[in-house]
Protein backbone atom coordinates (compact mmCIF):
# COMPACT_ATOMS: atom_id res chain seq x y z
CA UNK A 1 0.00 0.00 0.00
CA UNK A 2 1.71 3.04 -0.89
CA UNK A 3 -1.11 6.55 -0.25
CA UNK A 4 -0.52 9.67 -2.14
CA UNK A 5 -2.77 12.47 -2.34
CA UNK A 6 -4.22 14.97 -4.91
CA UNK A 7 -6.20 17.90 -5.06
CA UNK A 8 -9.85 17.51 -5.91
CA UNK A 9 -8.81 20.33 -9.09
CA UNK A 10 -6.62 17.65 -10.33
CA UNK A 11 -9.03 14.45 -9.56
CA UNK A 12 -11.58 12.86 -12.22
CA UNK A 13 -14.88 13.69 -11.26
CA UNK A 14 -15.63 9.97 -10.98
CA UNK A 15 -12.51 9.00 -8.91
CA UNK A 16 -13.89 11.94 -6.36
CA UNK A 17 -17.50 10.58 -6.25
CA UNK A 18 -16.04 7.10 -5.99
CA UNK A 19 -14.00 8.32 -3.01
CA UNK A 20 -16.63 9.53 -1.49
CA UNK A 21 -18.74 6.66 -1.59
CA UNK A 22 -16.57 4.17 -0.79
CA UNK A 23 -15.46 6.74 2.14
CA UNK A 24 -19.17 7.18 3.49
CA UNK A 25 -20.49 3.37 2.78
CA UNK A 26 -21.62 1.51 5.86
CA UNK A 27 -22.06 5.25 7.63
CA UNK A 28 -24.54 5.80 10.20
CA UNK A 29 -26.55 8.01 8.06
CA UNK A 30 -27.17 7.92 4.43
CA UNK A 31 -24.50 10.10 2.28
CA UNK A 32 -24.33 8.39 -1.06
CA UNK A 33 -23.71 11.01 -3.77
CA UNK A 34 -24.90 12.10 -7.39
CA UNK A 35 -21.64 13.74 -9.28
CA UNK A 36 -24.84 16.34 -9.05
CA UNK A 37 -25.87 16.29 -5.10
CA UNK A 38 -21.60 16.44 -4.64
CA UNK A 39 -20.67 19.59 -6.27
CA UNK A 40 -24.23 21.91 -5.20
CA UNK A 41 -23.22 20.86 -1.68
CA UNK A 42 -19.20 21.97 -2.47
CA UNK A 43 -20.83 25.21 -3.61
CA UNK A 44 -23.81 25.81 -1.02
CA UNK A 45 -21.50 24.96 1.72
CA UNK A 46 -18.44 26.94 0.84
CA UNK A 47 -16.39 24.04 -0.15
CA UNK A 48 -12.89 24.33 -1.82
CA UNK A 49 -11.78 22.03 -4.76
CA UNK A 50 -8.44 23.29 -4.30
CA UNK A 51 -7.99 22.22 -0.63
CA UNK A 52 -9.90 19.42 -0.17
CA UNK A 53 -8.03 15.96 -1.02
CA UNK A 54 -8.82 12.77 -2.36
CA UNK A 55 -5.99 9.91 -0.84
CA UNK A 56 -5.01 6.88 -3.72
CA UNK A 57 -3.29 3.71 -3.20
CA UNK A 58 -1.87 3.47 -6.88
CA UNK A 59 -4.65 4.78 -8.93
CA UNK A 60 -7.25 4.00 -6.83
CA UNK A 61 -8.90 6.28 -4.88
CA UNK A 62 -9.42 4.91 -1.31
CA UNK A 63 -10.42 7.97 0.88
CA UNK A 64 -11.36 12.04 0.68
CA UNK A 65 -11.62 15.31 3.31
CA UNK A 66 -13.34 18.03 2.15
CA UNK A 67 -11.85 21.25 3.83
CA UNK A 68 -13.82 24.68 3.10
CA UNK A 69 -12.50 28.52 4.73
CA UNK A 70 -14.07 31.28 6.57
CA UNK A 71 -13.08 34.41 8.51
CA UNK A 72 -15.14 33.72 11.50
CA UNK A 73 -14.66 36.57 14.78
CA UNK A 74 -11.80 37.97 12.98
CA UNK A 75 -9.91 34.35 12.73
CA UNK A 76 -9.57 32.37 9.94
CA UNK A 77 -11.45 29.36 10.16
CA UNK A 78 -10.90 25.98 8.16
CA UNK A 79 -13.99 23.23 8.17
CA UNK A 80 -13.30 19.75 7.74
CA UNK A 81 -16.75 19.06 5.72
CA UNK A 82 -16.29 15.27 5.85
CA UNK A 83 -13.62 12.46 6.17
CA UNK A 84 -14.14 9.08 4.30
CA UNK A 85 -12.31 5.86 4.48
CA UNK A 86 -12.82 2.97 2.42
CA UNK A 87 -13.86 0.60 4.68
CA UNK A 88 -11.21 -2.09 3.48
CA UNK A 89 -8.41 1.01 4.52
CA UNK A 90 -9.93 1.44 7.94
CA UNK A 91 -7.59 0.86 10.78
CA UNK A 92 -4.31 0.68 8.27
CA UNK A 93 -3.10 4.28 9.07
CA UNK A 94 -4.85 6.03 6.61
CA UNK A 95 -6.81 8.47 8.38
CA UNK A 96 -3.65 9.86 9.86
CA UNK A 97 -2.49 9.90 6.93
CA UNK A 98 -5.13 12.03 5.42
CA UNK A 99 -5.62 14.12 8.51
CA UNK A 100 -2.46 14.81 8.68
CA UNK A 101 -2.70 15.82 5.06
CA UNK A 102 -5.61 18.36 5.94
CA UNK A 103 -3.50 19.81 8.79
CA UNK A 104 -0.92 20.37 6.60
CA UNK A 105 -3.27 22.21 3.77
CA UNK A 106 -4.32 24.51 7.23
CA UNK A 107 -0.70 25.15 7.91
CA UNK A 108 -0.14 26.42 4.46
CA UNK A 109 -3.26 28.91 4.52
CA UNK A 110 -2.33 30.29 7.71
CA UNK A 111 -5.46 29.23 9.19
CA UNK A 112 -6.08 30.02 12.89
CA UNK A 113 -9.07 27.73 13.93
CA UNK A 114 -9.70 24.17 12.54
CA UNK A 115 -13.39 22.97 13.05
CA UNK A 116 -15.22 20.06 12.11
CA UNK A 117 -18.38 17.36 13.73
CA UNK A 118 -18.50 14.34 14.05
CA UNK A 119 -21.32 11.83 14.97
CA UNK A 120 -21.79 11.47 18.64
CA UNK A 121 -21.50 7.53 18.61
CA UNK A 122 -18.68 7.84 15.94
CA UNK A 123 -16.31 6.79 18.52
CA UNK A 124 -13.17 5.80 16.52
CA UNK A 125 -13.29 9.20 14.08
CA UNK A 126 -13.67 11.22 17.62
CA UNK A 127 -10.63 9.63 18.88
CA UNK A 128 -8.66 10.08 15.70
CA UNK A 129 -9.71 13.98 15.67
CA UNK A 130 -8.42 14.24 19.65
CA UNK A 131 -5.16 12.25 18.59
CA UNK A 132 -4.93 15.76 16.25
CA UNK A 133 -5.16 18.04 18.16
CA UNK A 134 -9.24 19.06 17.98
CA UNK A 135 -11.19 18.98 21.65
CA UNK A 136 -15.06 19.18 21.84
CA UNK A 137 -16.53 22.55 22.72
CA UNK A 138 -20.10 21.48 22.31
CA UNK A 139 -22.71 18.73 21.73
CA UNK A 140 -25.10 19.22 19.18
CA UNK A 141 -28.96 17.80 18.04
CA UNK A 142 -31.40 17.56 15.06
CA UNK A 143 -34.17 17.30 16.10
CA UNK A 144 -37.95 16.53 13.92
CA UNK A 145 -41.27 18.08 14.96
CA UNK A 146 -44.42 19.40 13.81
CA UNK A 147 -46.26 21.94 15.05
CA UNK A 148 -49.57 23.40 14.14
CA UNK A 149 -49.35 26.79 12.21
CA UNK A 150 -52.18 28.22 14.33
CA UNK A 151 -51.03 31.49 16.47
CA UNK A 152 -50.91 35.04 15.85
CA UNK A 153 -47.23 35.62 14.23
CA UNK A 154 -45.06 37.60 16.26
CA UNK A 155 -43.79 41.12 14.73
CA UNK A 156 -40.98 40.42 13.10
CA UNK A 157 -39.53 41.83 10.14
CA UNK A 158 -37.97 39.80 6.76
CA UNK A 159 -34.19 40.11 5.99
CA UNK A 160 -32.00 38.41 3.41
CA UNK A 161 -29.00 36.25 5.42
CA UNK A 162 -26.13 38.17 4.27
CA UNK A 163 -27.68 41.05 6.72
CA UNK A 164 -27.97 38.90 9.32
CA UNK A 165 -24.23 40.06 10.62
CA UNK A 166 -24.77 43.38 10.41
CA UNK A 167 -26.77 43.36 13.18
CA UNK A 168 -25.00 43.23 16.47
CA UNK A 169 -26.61 39.92 18.30
CA UNK A 170 -25.92 38.16 15.44
CA UNK A 171 -24.44 34.35 16.34
CA UNK A 172 -21.61 33.77 14.41
CA UNK A 173 -19.97 31.34 16.69
CA UNK A 174 -22.74 28.04 15.88
CA UNK A 175 -21.44 25.29 13.27
CA UNK A 176 -20.31 26.11 9.82
CA UNK A 177 -23.72 24.90 8.06
CA UNK A 178 -25.58 26.78 10.30
CA UNK A 179 -23.67 29.81 9.54
CA UNK A 180 -25.10 32.68 7.07
CA UNK A 181 -22.98 31.94 4.37
CA UNK A 182 -24.18 28.43 4.28
CA UNK A 183 -27.82 29.22 3.82
CA UNK A 184 -27.67 32.27 1.27
CA UNK A 185 -30.46 30.09 -0.65
CA UNK A 186 -32.68 31.13 2.90
CA UNK A 187 -34.62 33.23 4.61
CA UNK A 188 -34.12 35.32 7.75
CA UNK A 189 -36.26 37.19 10.28
CA UNK A 190 -35.76 39.39 13.28
CA UNK A 191 -38.66 39.63 16.23
CA UNK A 192 -39.61 42.21 18.15
CA UNK A 193 -41.98 43.07 21.48
CA UNK A 194 -44.49 45.48 21.73
CA UNK A 195 -41.87 47.68 22.94
CA UNK A 196 -40.20 47.42 19.35
CA UNK A 197 -36.99 45.74 21.13
CA UNK A 198 -35.08 42.54 19.64
CA UNK A 199 -36.49 39.58 20.90
CA UNK A 200 -34.02 37.29 18.46
CA UNK A 201 -33.85 35.93 14.81
CA UNK A 202 -34.49 33.04 12.97
CA UNK A 203 -31.74 31.85 9.59
CA UNK A 204 -34.08 28.93 7.78
CA UNK A 205 -34.82 27.56 4.84
CA UNK A 206 -38.18 26.19 3.55
CA UNK A 207 -38.45 23.76 1.10
CA UNK A 208 -41.45 23.22 -0.96
CA UNK A 209 -42.99 20.00 -2.95
CA UNK A 210 -44.39 20.20 -6.46
CA UNK A 211 -47.41 21.24 -6.03
CA UNK A 212 -46.15 24.28 -4.79
CA UNK A 213 -47.10 23.57 -0.93
CA UNK A 214 -44.74 23.95 1.74
CA UNK A 215 -42.97 20.61 2.63
CA UNK A 216 -40.81 21.35 5.43
CA UNK A 217 -38.92 24.11 7.44
CA UNK A 218 -35.29 23.85 8.17
CA UNK A 219 -34.09 25.58 10.71
CA UNK A 220 -29.75 26.54 11.23
CA UNK A 221 -30.67 29.31 13.90
CA UNK A 222 -33.15 30.10 16.67
CA UNK A 223 -31.55 32.85 18.85
CA UNK A 224 -33.80 34.77 21.49
CA UNK A 225 -32.44 37.07 24.24
CA UNK A 226 -34.61 36.86 27.07
CA UNK A 227 -37.28 35.43 28.58
CA UNK A 228 -38.46 32.80 26.72
CA UNK A 229 -41.90 31.28 26.86
CA UNK A 230 -43.75 28.09 24.49
CA UNK A 231 -46.66 30.45 23.31
CA UNK A 232 -43.69 33.06 21.46
CA UNK A 233 -41.94 30.12 19.99
CA UNK A 234 -45.25 28.86 18.81
CA UNK A 235 -45.51 32.17 17.12
CA UNK A 236 -42.45 32.84 15.65
CA UNK A 237 -42.67 29.42 14.20
CA UNK A 238 -46.32 30.45 12.38
CA UNK A 239 -44.16 33.37 11.31
CA UNK A 240 -41.36 31.73 9.73
CA UNK A 241 -43.93 29.16 7.83
CA UNK A 242 -46.36 31.42 7.00
CA UNK A 243 -48.78 29.03 7.30
CA UNK A 244 -51.99 29.28 9.91
CA UNK A 245 -54.54 26.67 8.60
CA UNK A 246 -52.69 23.31 8.37
CA UNK A 247 -49.51 21.57 10.64
CA UNK A 248 -45.76 22.26 9.41
CA UNK A 249 -42.76 20.12 9.79
CA UNK A 250 -39.82 21.89 11.25
CA UNK A 251 -36.14 19.99 11.39
CA UNK A 252 -33.02 21.88 13.33
CA UNK A 253 -29.90 21.92 11.55
CA UNK A 254 -26.44 20.94 14.86
CA UNK A 255 -28.25 22.81 17.07
CA UNK A 256 -26.24 23.59 19.90
CA UNK A 257 -27.65 21.74 22.71
CA UNK A 258 -26.82 24.60 25.29
CA UNK A 259 -29.16 26.54 23.64
CA UNK A 260 -32.55 27.50 25.89
CA UNK A 261 -34.98 26.94 22.64
CA UNK A 262 -33.79 23.16 22.90
CA UNK A 263 -35.57 22.03 26.09
CA UNK A 264 -38.73 24.38 24.88
CA UNK A 265 -39.00 22.50 21.26
CA UNK A 266 -38.61 19.01 22.99
CA UNK A 267 -41.45 19.84 24.99
CA UNK A 268 -43.71 20.88 21.76
CA UNK A 269 -43.08 17.47 20.99
CA UNK A 270 -39.95 17.12 18.45
CA UNK A 271 -37.56 14.36 19.08
CA UNK A 272 -33.76 14.17 18.62
CA UNK A 273 -32.93 12.19 15.21
CA UNK A 274 -28.97 12.78 15.50
CA UNK A 275 -26.59 13.99 17.90
CA UNK A 276 -23.32 15.48 16.95
CA UNK A 277 -19.95 16.90 18.63
CA UNK A 278 -18.55 20.13 17.54
CA UNK A 279 -14.68 19.77 17.81
CA UNK A 280 -12.08 22.46 17.23
CA UNK A 281 -8.11 22.87 17.26
CA UNK A 282 -6.48 26.25 17.79
CA UNK A 283 -3.66 25.90 15.11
Amino acid sequence: MKITFKRLTECTVQDTITAWNRGFEGYFVQMEMTAELFFNRLVNEGLSLKHSLVAYDGEDPVAIVLNGFRVIDGKKTAWNGGTGIDSKYRGMGVSNLLMEAAIKVYSEEEVEVATLEAIKENERAIRLYKRHGYEIINSLVYLNGTLEADHTPIPFISIRPEQLPTFHFYNDKVPWQCQWQSAKSGEAQIYFDGNEKPLGYSLYKRVWNQDGQLEKVILFQLELFNDIKKETIKSIFTSISGEHQKPVNFMTINSILSNPVIPFLLDLGFEKKTEQVQMIKKM
